[in-house]
C-alpha cells in the first residue's frame, strides 16, 4: 500500500504534468493559428481538424487540472516560433514540430498518470503521433520520447 506521502507526490508529480500538458496545448493552438494562416487550400482542413483537436485536449486538460485542485495555467500571449512560417511549406514543417512538441509532453504525462487518465495521456500521444506523420511525411521510432530519437522534444513553442 502507498503511504499518504507518496500519494501526494504521485498526485503533485500528476499535477505537475497535466500543467505542462495543458501550457503546450495553449502553445500548439497558438502555433496552429499560425499555421492555418500560411497553410495552402489543399491541406487546410487537416489544419483545420487538428487546431479543434487540440482546443479539446486544451479544454479537457484544463478541467483535469482543476479535478486535482489546481489552478490551470493560461496562455501566454504570444509565443516564439522555432523558424519563420512564411509560406505553405514552412506552415507544414510547423505543423509536424508543433505534433512532436505536444507527442513530447504527453510521454511525460502518461509516465506520471495511471488509470483513465494514462490511457487518455497515450491516446493524445499516439494522435499527435500521427498527425505529426502526416504532416511530415515520415515517421520517428519512438514518438514522444526525444532520448530514443534524434530531434529533442521541447514542451512548446516559447512563450515571448
Amino acid at each position: 500500500m502507498r503511504s499518504t506521502d507518496d500519494t501526494k507526490k504521485a498526485t503533485a508529480a500528476e499535477l505537475d504534468a497535466l500543467q505542462a500538458a495543458l501550457a503546450a496545448e495553449h502553445a500548439v493552438v497558438y502555433g496552429y493559428g499560425v499555421v492555418g494562416g500560411r497553410i495552402g487550400t489543399e491541406r487546410r482542413s487537416d489544419a483545420r481538424a487538428a487546431y479543434d483537436a487540440h482546443r479539446a485536449r486544451r479544454d479537457e486538460l484544463t478541467r483535469a487540472v482543476r479535478d486535482l485542485g489546481g489552478k490551470p495555467v493560461v496562455a501566454a500571449a504570444a509565443y516564439a516560433l522555432p523558424f519563420a512560417v512564411k509560406d505553405s511549406a514552412a506552415a507544414v514543417r510547423f505543423a509536424a514540430e508543433l505534433e512532436e512538441r505536444v507527442a513530447g509532453v504527453y510521454s511525460d504525462l502518461v509516465r506520471a498518470s495511471s488509470g483513465d487518465r494514462r490511457g487518455t495521456a497515450a491516446q493524445a500521444l499516439r494522435e499527435a503521433a500521427v498527425r505529426a506523420v502526416r504532416w511530415r511525411g515520415e515517421s520517428v521510432p519512438f514518438p514522444g520520447l526525444a532520448e530514443r530519437t534524434a530531434t529533442p522534444s521541447a514542451s512548446a513553442p516559447s512563450p515571448t
